[in-house]
C-alpha cells in the first residue's frame, strides 16, 4: 500500500473527475492521500471533497507562496481560524520567485510566520520552493531553534541540498514524477538519499510521471514514481511502499 503525501484533487484540472480519480488510486494500491492547501479561493472544495472519502484524503493549511499578495496576512487568519485535530501538516508553504518577484519579501515574511504557527501547533511543515533556494536556507536556518520538521515538496536538488535540509531539522524529500523523466538527474539523488527520509508524492494533477507524462496526473500513477526509486536503490518496489508509508505515517502522525 501506498501514501500519496502531495495531491490537489479539489484543483479545476480535476473538474466533476476529482471523486472517480480518488477511487482509480484506492484500487491501484493508495490508501491515504494527503491534499495540500493553496489559499482561501480554492480550501472550500478541497474540504467538500475530503468529506466524500473520511481517512483517505487528508488536508494539509497553509498559504501557497504564488498566492501571497498584499493580503498575506489576512489570508494566514482564514486558515488558521480553521485548524483542527484533522490538519496533518501546514503546506503547501515556501518560496517561489520562477514567476517574478514582486512580493519577494511578503513571501518571505509570510513563510517565517507559518513556520511558526506550524511549531506553535506541532505539526510538520510541507515545502514548495522555486528559484529561491538561498532564501530558503537563510530562513531554516534562522529558525533551527524552532525544532522543525517536514517535507520538501516536489524534490529536485542535489544531495548536497538534501544534507543541508537536514541540518535544519527533521526534513524529508518528497519524490514525484520528475524522477522518472528520461533528462532528470533526480534518480541519481534519490540513489543516495536514505528511504527513510524519501516521501512518495505525485502533486497531482500536475507532473505525472512516465508513461503517463504530459496527461493529468493521479495517484494512481504512484506505483511508476515508486518502481524507478527502487529500481535507483536496487530494491524492489514492496521495500519502497512499506518503508515510505512508515515515513509518511511518523512524519504527518498518520
Amino acid at each position: 500500500m501506498f501514501i500519496d503525501t502531495h495531491t490537489h484533487y479539489y484543483d479545476e484540472w480535476f473538474g466533476e473527475d476529482g471523486a472517480a480519480a480518488v477511487q482509480r488510486a484506492l484500487d491501484a494500491g493508495v490508501e491515504m492521500m494527503l491534499q495540500a492547501d493553496v489559499d482561501s479561493r480554492e480550501r472550500d472544495r478541497m474540504f467538500a471533497l475530503a468529506e466524500q472519502f473520511p481517512g483517505v484524503l487528508r488536508q494539509m493549511l497553509g498559504l501557497y507562496p504564488g498566492s501571497v499578495r498584499e493580503d498575506w496576512r489576512e489570508e494566514i487568519d482564514a486558515w488558521v481560524s480553521r485548524l483542527d485535530e484533522s490538519i496533518v501538516a501546514i503546506g503547501e508553504i515556501g518560496l517561489d520567485y520562477h514567476e517574478g518577484t514582486e512580493f519577494k519579501e511578503q513571501q518571505k515574511e509570510a513563510l517565517r510566520v507559518q513556520l511558526e504557527i506550524a511549531a506553535e501547533h506541532n505539526l510538520p511543515v510541507d515545502i514548495h520552493l522555486r528559484d529561491a533556494w538561498d532564501d530558503l536556507f537563510r530562513i531554516l536556518e534562522d529558525c533551527r531553534h524552532l525544532h522543525l520538521r517536514g517535507c520538501l515538496h516536489c524534490f529536485s536538488g542535489s544531495y548536497e541540498i538534501y544534507e543541508r535540509a537536514r541540518r535544519c531539522g527533521d526534513f524529508s524529500v518528497g519524490i514525484g514524477g520528475v524522477v522518472t523523466f528520461k533528462n532528470s538527474r533526480l534518480a541519481e539523488t534519490v540513489a543516495r538519499i536514505p528511504l527513510e527520509h524519501i516521501l512518495l508524492e505525485t502533486d497531482c494533477p500536475y507532473l505525472a510521471p512516465v508513461p503517463h507524462r504530459g496527461e493529468r496526473n493521479e495517484s494512481a500513477f504512484l506505483p511508476y514514481i515508486a518502481e524507478k526509486i527502487a529500481r535507483s536503490k536496487n530494491i524492489d518496489t514492496d521495500t519502497v511502499a512499506r518503508e515510505t508509508t512508515l515515513g509518511a505515517r511518523r512524519l504527518f502522525g498518520l
